[in-house]
């Protein structure tokens, strides 16, 4: 699994979140950072005469400090924390985290980083440690833009962890264009994260008659079994009350009918999960998925059309749910 890490609170509390999944599932831990600058300068070396300074120094400095973070967080979750990471003994070094290595250049022939050359831009990673028993953590630096970047780190991750980034305390509930972008462009389920996780808070999902709504429910309840959490479903029907054009046997499932056949899937995906369902019918199902999700730790929410972005019921829910958001594929 992957999480972005940039340095803010916001970021921080992502890295805690996915340091104690990891620690529930055995998923190694993998620390991104995106490196925008030399996207804008090449000016990226140390000021002469200035230890410790540059552009590049600092980011070396935000990973080292997310996989720190990262490693301790995973202690404090398994008790037995990160094997294998011995503490840093030269001067200067935090204990725990390697030393950067030097950037690594791209391979001759590779497409991909060809293309980053042309555009001025360079790739590398750095503070990895070695293979051990458990959950490993290292960390990645990779120059480009946020949603990118992360989107490439995580092409083959069982999941993505973000942090909601906030804008001030008028604003600090509104999902950043990161959190938006991935949701509707990324290759696995994103997680973005806005606070700690609630013990025994449920995991709330919304089912729909879509074909993906399986996928989502079955995403929620392998969410719900990791952390231990009931299970509650909520289905909106936009056409309670309205025109029924589909008959015959092969007519989707819609309103109590379609409520139901989702709990009986939910509990037998996990037998020993408790499960709960709820009807609303309107026609603002993100006002309703926000309402149930009031007091959840997570809402569990899928994408009808990923090509063609996170859609508006997906995108309105991010911007203000007061929970932590898995948005599923």
């Amino acid at each position: 699994m992957a999480v972005g890490y940039g340095g803010s609170e916001a970021a921080r509390l992502a890295v805690r979140w996915a340091a104690g999944y990891a620690a529930a599932t055995g998923l190694d831990l993998r620390v991104v950072h995106a490196w925008v600058w030399p996207v804008f300068t090449k000016n990226l070396g140390p000021v002469k005469g200035v230890a410790g300074s540059g552009l590049r120094h600092s980011a070396e400095a935000i990973l080292a400090e997310g996989v720190e973070l990262a490693r301790s967080a995973l202690l404090e979750a398994t008790g037995v924390g990160a094997a294998g990471v011995e503490p840093a003994t030269e001067p200067g070094t935090r204990p725990g985290v390697e030393p950067p290595t030097e950037p690594r250049e791209a391979a001759p022939g590779d497409a991909a980083e060809a293309g980053l050359e042309a555009a001025g831009i360079e790739r590398f990673t750095s503070l990895t440690e070695p293979e051990h028993p458990g959950p490993a953590v290292d960390g990645v630096i990779e120059a480009g833009l946020a949603a990118p970047v992360l989107r490439d780190a995580a092409r083959d991750a069982r999941l993505l962890v973000v942090g909601s980034r906030g804008l001030g305390a008028v604003l600090g509930p509104v999902a950043g264009s990161v959190c938006l972008d991935l949701a509707g462009s990324a290759h696995c389920p994103v997680m973005v994260i806005r606070r700690p996780s609630i013990p025994g808070g449920p995991v709330v999902v919304g089912v729909d008659a879509s074909p993906r709504s399986h996928a989502t429910l079955a995403e929620a309840v392998r969410l719900a079994g990791i952390l231990g959490a009931p299970l509650h479903l909520v289905h909106v029907d936009t056409l309670r009350g309205g025109a029924r054009e589909e008959h015959g046997r092969h007519a989707r499932l819609l309103g109590e009918e379609l409520l139901d056949h989702a709990i009986d899937e939910a509990r037998a995906l996990a037998p020993g999960l408790e499960v709960s369902g709820v009807l609303f019918g309107s026609h603002a199902a993100a006002r309703e998925l926000l309402a149930a999700a009031a007091d959840a730790d997570v809402l569990v929410l899928g994408t009808h059309n990923p090509s063609t972005g996170p859609g508006n019921t997906v995108s309105a829910v991010l911007h203000k749910a007061r929970c932590n958001v898995l948005v599923s594929r």
